[in-house]
């Protein structure tokens, strides 16, 4: 699984940082989260293929989380794209996309279809057979949506030396890597564990952003590998991030660690700050393992 960090801070895009979009690689597929101003020329410099993308996850429709969605969706035709592309977000986006794809005379060169978002509990609005995305309500001030994003487990390993041990013909072995027991020509039923190895572990990722501290997700986002969430502000602007609906590094923290994660990786900071390692330190006052997502960062997990 992989993180690519394309813009995080909040609020005006600067000559030396970029607002939230990130690219997540899971099982293959390359997912675009988020696509503030600017979120094309990112792609390029971190050498992302246009082409991969197919699906894109827009959490809200406030200016930093969304203006760099026209010119992204243009450039694809311009590249002469043929491939369906897919866009999830609140009502009202496909009316805000179609207005100016009409008025500037841009009509894609690919079927465009938009998955508009109403429901304020959490609901899967993509699955295939390597992933599932469901949403995360958050509480900010206008409708906005987090993602889950979860690896479906793989099939069980085949233990080659077990099953030809036991004289099991090749005809089986699909269904035993689908988990199923296996009775011998003598009557003797072969448990599944005796003849496969366990799979590499599903991972799971969580897209917060924006939120005022909302413990109503826990439950969704309950011991996810990795977890993304706002740090708007430092402890010192609690109120304005109380005012303003967004979180503080160390709330943050406070929702990883109840939520007992894996890995925090905080985003979404104001620029108001010289720097970002004090967010970083705050946050490890209450939860010890913490990242610092930046502009043109990578993370594997």
């Amino acid at each position: 699984m992989k993180l690519t960090i394309l813009g995080c801070y909040a609020a005006t895009p600067r000559t030396i940082t970029n607002p939230t979009a990130q690219v997540l690689e899971i099982k293959s597929r390359l997912f675009l989260i988020d696509c503030g101003e600017g979120t094309q020329v990112q792609l390029r410099k971190n050498k992302i293929k246009f082409s991969k993308i197919n699906h894109i996850f827009i959490s809200h429709l406030h200016g930093d989380h969304l203006y760099g969605l026209i010119g992204t969706i243009s450039t694809f035709s311009l590249l002469g794209r043929t491939t369906d592309l897919h866009i999830y977000g609140p009502k009202g986006i496909k009316e805000l996309i179609l207005l100016q794809l009409k008025l500037t005379e841009s009509w894609t060169t690919y079927n465009l279809f938009f998955h508009e978002l109403e429901s304020k509990e959490s609901e899967v609005i993509f699955e295939d057979k390597r992933v599932i995305v469901r949403t995360i309500p958050l509480k900010h001030r206008v409708y906005t949506n987090g993602y889950l994003f979860e690896e479906k487990p793989d099939e069980r390993k085949l233990n080659v030396e077990a099953v030809q041990n036991y004289g099991i013909h090749i005809a089986y072995y699909q269904k035993i890597k689908n988990g199923s027991d296996i009775t011998l020509d003598n009557g003797t039923v072969v448990e599944n564990e005796k003849l496969t190895f366990d799979p590499v572990k599903p991972q799971s990722y969580a897209f917060c952003s924006d939120t005022v501290y909302h413990e109503d997700i826990l439950p969704i986002i309950k011991n996810v590998d990795v977890l993304y969430h706002e740090s708007t502000f430092l402890e010192s602007e609690a109120a304005l991030a109380q005012k303003t609906l967004h979180s503080t590094a160390k709330e943050a923290a406070r929702i990883a660690l109840k939520a007992n994660v894996k890995q925090l990786v905080l985003g979404h900071y104001s620029t108001r700050y010289d720097g970002i390692e004090r967010f970083k330190e705050e946050a490890q006052e209450i939860f010890p393992n913490v990242l610092l997502a930046d502009d043109g960062l990578s993370f594997e997990f």
